[in-house]
């Protein structure tokens, strides 16, 4: 008969051992994404609908890494040419049931609010128009976002003149009165 095991111990195999990456979003500058992660297949289709339902200027792309089944990268959006820059950024990230979406004509802050809404969503990594980089643990089963590194580090703190440009160019984009 098998001793049980004492504290410490386990009859389970011990976890595999994995690695991390940093994959660069590769974007034009001052092209502006979204990063997120869902579970299912239909959440392409959605979030489609959501991003068009916002307004019909907007401009976009967005790519959907498939996690089981046919494992496939899903795309759809109205832009080819931002369809085909989230597909190339799903493909390197290659993290399970991510999601990203590319736009123009429209700021994150636009469409966020419809996408926390599509019910596949389970949450965003980032929103962001800074050159990224995202964290992914790589294990023997596959891919996982573990988070972003987004800009760069501050500098200091804002003076008198910093919040006066701030709060001008909230006013000037809209966001505030």
């Amino acid at each position: 008969m098998a001793a049980e095991p004492t504290s410490g111990e386990s009859n389970q195999k011990p976890d595999s051992a994995f690695r991390l990456e940093l994959v660069a979003i590769q974007k034009p500058e001052d092209t502006n994404f979204i990063l997120g992660q869902s579970h299912f297949i239909k959440t392409v289709e959605d979030l489609y609908e959501a991003i068009v339902g916002v307004g019909t200027s907007i401009r976009f792309g967005l790519a959907f890494c498939e996690a089981s089944g046919a494992r496939l990268v899903r795309s759809a959006g109205n832009a080819p040419h931002l369809v085909k820059l989230a597909e190339e950024n799903a493909i390197r990230i290659g993290a399970g049931h991510s999601f990203i979406v590319f736009l123009e004509n429209a700021f994150p802050i636009n469409v966020i609010p419809a996408i926390r809404q599509v019910p596949e969503v389970v949450g965003l990594f980032c929103a962001s128009a800074n050159p990224v980089q995202v964290v992914i643990a790589v294990s023997e089963q596959g891919r996982g976002i573990l988070g972003v590194i987004d800009g760069q580090p501050p500098v200091g703190v804002e003076g008198d003149m910093e919040k006066q440009e701030r709060h001008s160019l909230l006013r000037r984009f809209g966001y505030k009165l």
